[in-house]
Formats: structure tokens, sequence, C-alpha cells
């Protein structure tokens, strides 16, 4: 039985295509302003990266800290979000007792989610965890592309996702794509001739977005009031085979060689997946430093 998710997403395919469902998480204590307040600052700093709100597709979202730095404490930009065009993103929140229920009762949900599309009875859930955001009307966040699957909840205020194909090279190319799974650039070139292949989603509190992996996307908050969202990420056997295969083909381009791309033959990824793996453990073996 699904304790945060409507059944009907129960007849949804994970990684295959977006789709918006129903969430019922409305009201969870967790997810309360004031407890926010209070959780947020108490977590670790490296747990938690607030900036400016107003930036831009083609900024680098993962270093948005450091380039849209914002002059005000953290305390000061939650107390103040209203007006100060700020954005706060946490990284696994559910370290904190307040947010460990609704993370397990997630976990449980996708899980169940995975069991019923690929029909396995072994854990198919791997390196779950959640991330936290909280927004100014209006702000945006820039376009780029998740390590992982994601399911998107919106709790306050409302926003427009703009979602991309996940292997379109029109969108990102090979090469691109390869480097930010590898984290070995992660400001995406950006131009408007990439409109014309996103597909847009409006949401409202209650109302979530399931985003596939590796799917580029940005997102343009409303003006109505400040958003509150919350994502469960996660990877599954086939999307962690595939960020592997990334990686060991971002490895081969340094080394000259133009490997085939990820996405379009299974087998050939779960190789990939393999060999990247192996060459893990022998580094690991002869001690030497692990790289991407």
């Amino acid at each position: 039985m699904l304790k945060c998710f409507e059944p009907s997403v129960l007849g949804r395919e994970l990684d295959r295509e977006p789709f918006k469902f129903s969430h019922q998480l409305l009201g969870h204590p967790a997810l309360d302003l004031d407890n926010l307040a209070k959780v947020i600052p108490a977590l670790p700093s490296e747990y938690v990266k607030y900036s400016k709100g107003l930036m831009r597709n083609g900024d680098d979202f993962e270093n948005c800290d450091v380039q849209h730095r914002s002059q005000m404490s953290l305390a000061e930009t939650i107390e103040s979000m209203r007006t100060s065009d700020s954005y706060v993103m946490v990284r696994s929140p559910q370290i904190h007792e307040s947010f460990q229920s609704v993370f397990r009762d997630l976990s449980g949900d996708v899980e169940q989610l995975l069991r019923k599309t690929l029909g396995h009875r072994q854990r198919l859930l791997i390196n779950p965890r959640l991330y936290l955001f909280i927004a100014s009307p209006g702000s945006h966040t820039p376009f780029h592309i998740d390590r992982n699957s994601t399911m998107l909840l919106q709790f306050r205020g409302s926003k427009q996702l703009v979602l991309f194909p996940q292997w379109e090279p029109r969108v990102v190319a090979h090469e691109a794509r390869e480097a930010y799974a590898a984290f070995d650039g992660t400001k995406l070139p950006w131009s408007e001739a990439r409109e014309s292949f996103g597909q847009r989603f409006d949401f409202a509190p209650g109302e979530g977005l399931h985003i596939p992996f590796i799917a580029g996307h940005y997102v343009q908050n409303h003006e109505d009031d400040v958003s509150i969202s919350m994502s469960i990420i996660f990877n599954t056997p086939e999307s962690q085979a595939q960020l592997e295969a990334l990686q060991l083909n971002h490895k081969l381009r340094g080394m000259g060689m133009a490997p085939a791309p990820v996405g379009q033959r299974a087998g050939r990824d779960q190789l990939k997946s393999f060999l990247w793996r192996a060459r893990r453990k022998v580094r690991h073996t002869l001690r030497l430093p692990p790289d991407n």
C-alpha cells in the first residue's frame, strides 16, 4: 500500500517518459516553514547551498552558491524568502529526525513502483536520498541534468518545469553529458534553439513530476508565493549501469577514442558498466587514487 503517492502512479514506468502524479504529503510537519527554519540552519553547512535566485539558463547550477553568492546569512535568507530573491537547496535533509519518517515512506513507495514495473523481488532502489528546495517567487533554476532518477513533489507555491528528452544530442551533446556524469564539466551550453525540444509541466501543491534519469530540465517559479518542493532521487540497476557507462565513455574520450553513445543498447551499456567497475576495483587493489 502506497503511503505518499496516489495509487495511479503504479501504472507508470520509471525512466521511460516523464509523468505527473498526485502525492499525499501536503501538511506534513517536516515541510512546515517553521520547522524548516529550525532544521536547515542546524544541518552541517556542506549539506546546504543558498544563493541569489534570479539565475539564467547557461549558468553553472551546481556552483550557483559560489557564482551567485548571497550577501545574507542563511537564517536571514530563510526569513526573507518572499522578498529576497533567494534560492536554498538542502541535500539529504533525512539526516534530521523530522525528515526520517517521510524519507522511509517515500523510499518504500518508489521501491513498490520499481517492483511493479520490473517484476523483481530483490531490492531495486540504489542510494535514495532527499533534496529540498526553497525559492523566492519568480526565481529560476538553470538548465541542468541529474545523475539519477527523480520524483519531484510540490508543497507550496507553483512553478513550471521544462523537461527535455534524455538522450537527444541536439539538447546535450554526448561529450557534454558524459563529462557531466563524470563530474568534469557542470556548466552546460545553452541556446534558445533547444526550447523546441522541451515539454512544459505546470504544477502546484499536491502535485509531482517524474524526471527520468539524465533528462535535462530547468524550472521557473511563478510569482504567487514562495516555492517549497522536495525530491527523492535514486538510481535503479539500469540507470546505475548507464551512469557508469557514461563515466567510462568520458575516460575513453580523454584517451582519444570515440565510444558509441550510451542509452542506445542496454547490453552494451551493461558491458561498459562492468568494465568501469572492474577498473575501479583494480585501482583500489593497487591503492591508486580514485578518479571518475
